[in-house]
């Protein structure tokens, strides 16, 4: 398997906000010439949506599944001068720095249940994917699934791994199970789980899934309220993630239950 890697991608324009999002992404421009949906390290949950944004999107990516390529976007306080509305102006001005985005997928179109497409197989992949990180943000009421040019393509995954939000009792957090999974909006398609449970047994390595970790960058990792370095918080979230993948067994059944 390719090891992920990320591109650094610099923001030459703000296009416009996506304002169906809590946290107020944005639609801007890279120097690459290509557009992006911009996901603010000054928003809401901040870091650690972008981290978990990160985290869950290459996973799934590992997976196989369809994920909009994800890049490093550094974001000058030029933008922040020249921005009428207040509240954007603030939210522009907090994240001067690197922020992610995910590549803009032009004219696709929010995942429906019954008329979209997603194969039993991909269903299933996505329903134990979310188990693992504990996504609780893939419900019929926010699917945060698209599809394009007549495929299932992966979005916005900044609501998972919420342990870090307490962080502290994080390895009890990793043995928990995932009751949330009840919800998702692909479980009635996943008629594949074994067959996915093993996929991600043979992908999701504990070398892929530090190497993915990896990946964080430092600044991202530093919080006044946990003094931790960005070494030691980049180990916790492999182990976290290893141990949860070491229950997949436990996991499949719980979501072959809900069915």
């Amino acid at each position: 398997m390719i090891p992920p890697e990320l591109r650094t991608v610099n923001v030459t324009r703000y296009v416009t906000p996506l304002r169906e999002g809590g946290s107020l992404p944005a639609i801007v421009d890279g120097d690459d010439d290509f557009p992006y949906v911009l996901k603010f390290r000054g928003a809401g949950q901040g870091r650690k949506a972008l981290i978990a944004e990160l985290i869950g999107g290459e996973l799934a990516r590992g997976l196989g599944l369809r994920v909009p390529e994800l890049v490093f976007m550094e974001l000058d306080d030029s933008f922040s001068k020249t921005e009428p509305d207040e509240e954007i102006q603030d939210l522009l001005k907090f994240s001067v720095g690197l922020n992610l985005g995910l590549h803009y997928l032009a004219g696709a179109i929010t995942y429906d249940p019954l008329v979209s497409v997603a194969t039993p197989l991909e269903a299933s992949l996505v329903v134990l994917l979310d188990a693992v990180i504990t996504n609780i943000d893939r419900t019929v009421r926010n699917p945060n699934l698209l599809n394009w040019k007549k495929e299932l393509w992966l979005i916005d995954h900044g609501a998972s791994l919420y342990f870090h939000h307490a962080w502290t009792d994080w390895e009890a957090h990793a043995h928990r199970p995932f009751p949330a999974i009840k919800d998702h909006v692909l479980l009635p398609k996943a008629t594949e789980l074994p067959a996915a449970a093993a996929q991600l047994r043979s992908r999701l390595t504990p070398d892929f899934v530090a190497t993915v970790v990896e990946l964080l960058p430092d600044d991202w990792l530093v919080d006044a309220g946990n003094p931790q370095l960005p070494a030691a918080k980049r180990q916790v979230y492999t182990q976290y993630l290893t141990i949860r993948l070491a229950q997949l067994d436990a996991l499949t059944k719980a979501a072959e239950n809900a069915r």
